[in-house]
């Protein structure tokens, strides 16, 4: 009976012990299967709550690479690379004690004379912001080695220049139309333009020619639209000539016949800056109510060697007489040719411009040929501004000569083309001494322009 009594005693404990153990584990796996539950719900109760333009996109850092420029050319060193002359020699910067120092004294200002002085924050644009530059103006993708020519302003004596506000700039052409006409100087200058207003909004090609050489820009924003008209002569002309300047015949000038690619599309325009020049100098044949009446460097040819000068004036009171009496009711700028700085030769024998700093005041003359050409153009322009006063048509200089002859820095030298001593450092290569790097003292044309836009 003991013995009986002993087991039921030890068989109802055990019963007791397993009911526990079973209740101790059922325990456990409701925790786990809550604690499981609330870890796949966080997220998704999370989610509708979260403010997503604070969220990183991180596949844009993981899948879309830098642009090789940014990888291959190193942002410059300001405190190595900037040139840092003694301002007090090398930079002019004569006061009037009078005059404003914040604003354009139009009785003392002259936005066209002045001095270049350091800039240690450099362009508003780089080769990689903008992708507009053409291949043979980029001169930091082209591995050009230093970087001192892109840390320098233009200072106008007497008076401030303001820096070009490509926001305001964009504001006032709402609704307008600007071309920019001539030679690849004038393709230069567009680009730049473009570029700074890069900063704002990146410009939409809209039109281009079979050659590549005529191009439409449009900036959506502001139904603005900026051309580039490819007419080297003003005049209609037939080129025999390749993309490196190689001509296979003369040049065959119709002087008494404007080119219809920018007579055509003149009147449409708010603002045009109008320009010419080194394109005469080359071997050319002159035609004048269909007939040849002369020619320059055309020996053999039994025609009168008239000389450049000959057709560049008529070319130019043609074009001039032309827009004095346009009754046209925008702005019209004319520019002046550009000077270049070949030295040890020209384009084509060996020319050089290695320097990498402005030149100092009386150090750099204008050559003969480049003071032929401005004198040339002045002279016409004066006799078309008082035709186009009378007319009533805006009709104003832009004479960058002063502001380019001390920059033989500016230009892209043997960096036209890409990295050109990589296979071999002592490569003869051809020098680019007349267009200007992007970015570059090119630039601040596009200050002493919106000023005189703002004032007119």
């Amino acid at each position: 009976m003991k013995l009986i009594l002993k087991l039921w005693s030890l068989n109802k404990h055990n019963h007791w012990l397993f009911k526990l153990g079973v209740a101790i584990l059922l325990m456990g796996l409701a925790f786990r299967l809550f604690f499981y539950q609330s870890t796949i719900l966080e997220p998704n109760l999370e989610d509708p709550f979260v403010d997503k333009s604070q969220v990183p996109n991180p596949p844009l850092s993981v899948d879309i690479t830098e642009p090789p420029v940014a990888v291959d050319i190193p942002e410059p060193s300001v405190a190595v690379d900037i040139p840092n002359p003694p301002v007090a020699v090398d930079v002019a910067e004569p006061e009037d004690e009078e005059a404003p120092k914040h604003e354009v004294n139009p009785g003392k200002c002259d936005l066209f004379a002045g001095d270049w002085i350091p800039n240690p924050s450099g362009p508003i644009y780089t080769n990689a912001s903008c992708p507009l530059i053409e291949g043979h103006q980029n001169c930091m993708r082209n591995g050009r080695p230093d970087s001192g020519y892109l840390f320098w302003r233009w200072k106008p004596r007497y008076c401030e220049l303001p820096p070009f506000d490509p926001q305001r700039f964009l504001e006032l052409m709402r609704n307008k139309a600007w071309a920019l006409i001539g030679d690849s100087i004038s393709r230069n200058h567009v680009q730049s333009l473009l570029c700074m207003l890069s900063s704002v909004e990146q410009a939409v090609e809209v039109y281009h020619d079979k050659e590549y050489k005529s191009k439409r820009w449009h900036f959506p924003s502001y139904n603005f639209t900026i051309s580039n008209i490819w007419s080297p002569f003003l005049v209609e002309a037939a080129i025999f000539e390749d993309n490196d300047g190689v001509s296979t015949a003369e040049v065959q000038l119709q002087l008494d016949k404007l080119d219809e690619n920018w007579t055509n599309l003149y009147q449409n325009l708010d603002y045009a800056i109008i320009s010419t020049g080194k394109w005469f100098l080359k071997a050319a044949i002159y035609h004048e109510k269909g007939t040849v009446v002369g020619c320059h460097i055309c020996p053999g040819k039994n025609f009168t060697e008239k000389g450049f000068v000959f057709a560049y004036e008529k070319a130019l009171h043609y074009a001039m007489d032309f827009i004095a009496t346009s009754k046209h009711k925008g702005l019209i700028f004319f520019r002046t040719s550009t000077p270049d700085h070949f030295d040890n030769g020209e384009w084509h024998n060996g020319g050089n411009c290695p320097k990498t700093t402005p030149a100092k005041e009386g150090e750099m003359e204008l050559k003969d040929l480049n003071r032929i050409l401005r004198d040339t153009e002045l002279a016409e322009f004066e006799k078309a501004s008082a035709k186009a006063a009378e007319k009533g048509v805006s009709l104003k200089l832009l004479d960058f000569t002063n502001l380019l002859v001390s920059r033989p820095d500016g230009h892209p030298g043997p960096y036209r083309q890409f990295y050109p001593f990589a296979k071999d450092k002592n490569a003869t290569v051809q020098n680019d001494c007349l267009h200007w790097c992007l970015p570059g003292p090119i630039d601040y044309w596009n200050d002493v322009i919106m000023e005189m836009v703002v004032n007119s």
